[in-house]
């Protein structure tokens, strides 16, 4: 749902009602977004809010547009709406969104994945501040060790990327923005306590004054837990015990406004957490989880109508395994290094924005025992991007070019349209095209992988109709995703000759001065469409409908609301003979602001105490309770 509260950020940016009448100042905005160094000021409980098509997204176009304005369908999570999941981690947050659907093997710190419109978890890029942060070996994002303490807000843009941002975005892309700059000084701290011996405490401090700005952030986390798994967990790894998990993380931002037109910002983000898994009867691995993330970047104006962005960024994905029951996984460190090279350039031209990037891309990974026999590649991509608005048409388009040093020349483009029918009604469609290497576990582990293996390949469209009329909007869309060439899942993979994921998807939210609320559905039918034994075959772990609604009443120094999510079963093998049922939960949530500084919060998740599962043989947490005391003093 998106909650926007960015009226600071807004003011600074002044981005144009339509991108084909771009003036110097939104040129600059527009190449200096991401490093904007002064945040939103905090809100109470009863505070007000704007229309939710005011927030501005930079996701969807790697230029700041408003949500308003996006072609496809754009969602953003403020920090309000983050402190509003407190006990829940970032998968969990994310699978309230519209359209988005979790798989987890547990809880914090367990192995977790993010659907998006019912494709696979790996079909989802992941970036932190603009920097990409997975793991190649596994080939998926890195969501289980980000704390939600450290983001600021969250941008999830729906449909085909790779025109943008080149492998692994056919599904869409999550953006994670950690805690930013603000005007003066301002510090803050939590503290919370919760079910299942949960701790967490962090404070931190944003500042801005003269050419200067920063921010601070840490956090500590750990909990017993719960098992992570039942007795109808696969391979005899069932161990009724509570798998802990322990964290420490932390995030660094400096900004230095060299002059009115040139910026240079830097950021650095550590998390290290230390989890137990089940391992077998009365055995538990324990493995060590690091993650980082590295960025600088420049950016200014070289002209009335160009400006330029450089980013340096790098990352790291570490899952160290120093304790195992199993004969099967070797002690030690598997690990993804990740550096990566961006120049964008933007143009004010008279037909929109256009964009005009180079990229290039290293991946180096390692696994303990038997190396991979390959451990490296290099992406080098060069790509273009136009966004414009003129009268009642909207439009969006982008081509790039990825050589891999794996696989050679991979082309994407993507082409989408709005026309608004009316005020209130905007009809939209689009079509693009998508591809996904095999990561190098599939390729070259040892016993596993098929280093014969080809990169995917999508075709994906969109209509969409989208209804508007004061703070409340409705949007529903028909997708239809076709991949050739899928990856199967398992030991020694191979390519499917064709899937296919269609169906409907509708959201409707709607914010007013005490209220704000939301609700959507969705329908869809990921199968397998390649004649043989599993053909029309449901694809694992996901679920065809899925319904979530929220809302939080806004009541002077008092806030109280509540999620509903519902989903039906799902399958855990190809041929659909191990099912996981439907299920549904219900979250509450009440905060009081008894001064302008500390507000207590009290969240009850999975009120019902519903035993369920989105993994086979793998537990979601019951009823658990929490109880958060913050501090936010006003600016100095």
């Amino acid at each position: 749902m998106t909650v926007p509260n960015s009226r600071g950020r807004r003011r600074a940016l002044r981005t144009p009602a339509r991108r084909t009448r771009i003036a110097p100042a939104s040129a600059l905005a527009a190449g200096l977004y991401l490093a904007a160094p002064l945040a939103s000021a905090q809100t109470s409980p009863s505070a007000p809010a704007s229309g939710p098509l005011d927030a501005v997204t930079v996701t969807a176009t790697r230029t700041p547009s408003r949500v308003s304005e996006a072609v496809a369908e754009v969602t953003v999570v403020e920090r309000d709406e983050i402190e509003r999941a407190t006990g829940r981690t970032l998968s969990e947050l994310l699978a309230r969104q519209p359209g988005l659907q979790l798989t987890s093997n547990g809880g914090l710190g367990k192995i977790s994945g993010i659907s998006i419109r019912g494709l696979e978890p790996r079909h989802t890029l992941l970036l932190v501040d603009g920097v990409r942060l997975g793991s190649a070996t596994v080939g998926t994002p890195s969501f289980d060790n980000l704390p939600l303490a450290l983001v600021d807000r969250i941008e999830i843009v729906r449909g085909p990327m790779s025109s943008l941002y080149g492998s692994d975005a056919v599904a869409g892309v999550v953006q994670v923005f950690t805690r930013r700059a603000q005007p003066g000084l301002l510090p803050n701290a939590f503290a919370t306590i919760g079910s299942n011996r949960y701790a967490q405490i962090g404070g931190g401090l944003a500042f801005g004054s003269g050419a200067f700005d920063g921010a601070v952030q840490l956090v500590h986390t750990g909990t017993d837990g719960f098992s992570a798994t039942n007795p109808r967990a696969r391979f005899g790894t069932y161990n009724p015990d509570n798998d802990s998990f322990y964290q420490n993380a932390g995030n660094l931002r400096l900004g230095w406004q060299l002059s009115p037109d040139w910026r240079i910002d830097a950021m650095a983000l550590e998390s290290d957490g230390s989890t137990r898994y089940d391992d077998g009867p009365n055995a538990d691995a324990r493995a060590k989880i690091r993650n980082s993330v590295q960025s600088l970047q420049a950016s200014g104006r070289l002209s009335s109508f160009w400006t330029t962005r450089a980013t340096l960024g790098r990352s790291s994905d570490v899952y160290d395994t120093v304790a195992t029951a199993s004969a099967f996984t070797p002690l030690g460190a598997t690990k993804t290094d990740q550096t990566q090279l961006t120049w964008e350039n933007a143009f004010a031209t008279p037909a929109g924005t256009l964009l005009a990037l180079v990229e290039r891309l290293e991946q180096k990974v390692a696994r303990p025992g038997q190396p991979y026999s390959v451990g490296d590649r290099t992406i080098d991509a060069l790509g273009l991007g136009l966004t414009g608005e003129s009268g009642r048409s909207a439009w969006q388009a982008g081509v790039r070019h990825d050589s891999n040093s794996q696989f050679g020349g991979q082309t994407t483009g993507s082409l989408g349209y709005g026309f608004a029918l009316s005020p209130s009604w905007r009809l939209g469609g689009s079509y693009g095209t998508s591809f996904v290497a095999p990561s190098f576990n599939q390729l070259y582990f040892p016993g596993f992988g098929s280093p014969d293996l080809l990169p995917e390949e999508g075709k994906h469209a969109e209509l969409s109709l989208r209804w508007t009329s004061g703070n409340q909007t409705v949007r529903t869309a028909y997708v239809d995703n076709r991949i050739r060439g899928y990856i199967s899942s398992g030991p020694l993979p191979t390519n499917v000759p064709s899937t296919r994921i269609d169906g409907l998807v509708a959201s409707w939210e709607g914010r007013w001065t005490s209220l704000v609320a939301g609700a959507s559905y969705e329908h869809l039918d990921p199968r397998n469409t390649t004649p043989g034994a599993n053909y029309d075959k449901q694809l694992i772990r996901r679920s065809k409908d899925a319904f979530r609604a929220q809302a939080d009443w806004l009541l002077g120094e008092y806030s109280v609301g509540g999620t509903v999510s519902a989903f039906s079963g799902r399958y855990e093998d190809s041929a659909n003979t191990l099912r996981t049922g439907g299920f549904t939960t219900l979250d509450l949530r009440a905060d009081w602001r008894y001064d302008r500084a500390w507000t207590v919060g009290l969240r009850v998740n999975n009120l019902t105490g519903k035993v369920y599962e989105t993994a086979y043989g793998f537990n979601q947490p019951g009823r658990e309770t929490f109880v958060t005391l913050r501090w936010n003093p006003p600016a100095k």
